[in-house]
């Protein structure tokens, strides 16, 4: 049974559904047969919506019954858990809670399961803590994770290193899924790898000079999406030795 506020937090995200967002997502976030997202069901709420009942209720709820919230089957119940955790993550300066929101974090991992739950979190949370008290084996125990969304999250955790000027983490985990056979992976891969050259474009160009052939085409795209003309050209007909 839902305590009282997980039902408040439920109701206050129902009166925000938009019947033609409700009938979009399923779509947009591919939950049909087979699809990567099969089976999740959706309110049709906003993100920004979303976020505004995170932060009306993210001081008042406890981890138990975020736990409740997390567990829901409707994605959007799921997100507002995972932006409320950040909350709780981002004010706390207490190290024992940081320490029991992570453990909660990673205990819920089978909640985190779709690219929009996994891209809002974990560089926030899992990626920030493993920096701040060098863990870095908490995201290379998700790198080397059979279940793609764990690679994903180990790759887009390490989006706090690059923030921080730190590469070598998200070029490990890069390179150890390059050739992984889901295109969400190689979005992921490209991403992160964009978003290094715009801290350091050399790392950037000398990581694609050694590995750009043997990129799946999308990781390359986004990689190298941010580039003069003239380069990404040359990195897209192979004129680069």
């Amino acid at each position: 049974m839902s305590s009282s506020i997980v039902k408040e937090i439920q109701e206050a995200l129902a009166v925000l559904s938009i019947p033609e967002k409700a009938e979009f997502f399923p779509r947009f976030f591919k939950t049909g047969k087979g699809e990567y997202a099969e089976g999740d069901l959706f309110l049709g709420v906003k993100v920004p919506d979303q976020r505004s009942v995170a932060r009306a209720y993210y001081s008042k709820i406890s981890l138990d019954d975020l736990s409740k919230l997390l567990s829901s089957k409707y994605h959007e119940h799921r997100l507002t858990a995972l932006f409320m955790l950040i909350s709780k993550f981002e004010k706390t300066k207490d190290q024992i809670v940081k320490d029991e929101i992570v453990n909660f974090y990673l205990e819920h991992l089978q909640y985190v399961n779709n690219w929009d739950l996994v891209d809002s979190s974990c560089y926030k949370i899992l990626g920030r803590y493993a920096f701040e008290n060098k863990k870095e084996e908490l995201l290379r125990r998700l790198s080397a994770s059979g279940e793609m969304w764990h690679k994903r999250i180990a790759v887009v955790g390490t989006m706090h290193y690059v923030k921080k000027g730190s590469f070598e983490l998200t070029k490990e985990f890069v390179t150890n899924n390059l050739k992984h056979s889901h295109d969400l992976m190689h979005k992921a891969n490209g991403w992160l790898l964009r978003e290094m050259g715009q801290k350091n474009e050399m790392e950037l160009i000398n990581y694609l000079n050694k590995y750009y052939k043997e990129m799946p085409r999308t990781c390359l795209r986004y990689a190298i999406e941010k580039l003069d003309e003239e380069i990404r050209q040359d990195y897209l007909k192979g004129r680069i030795n």
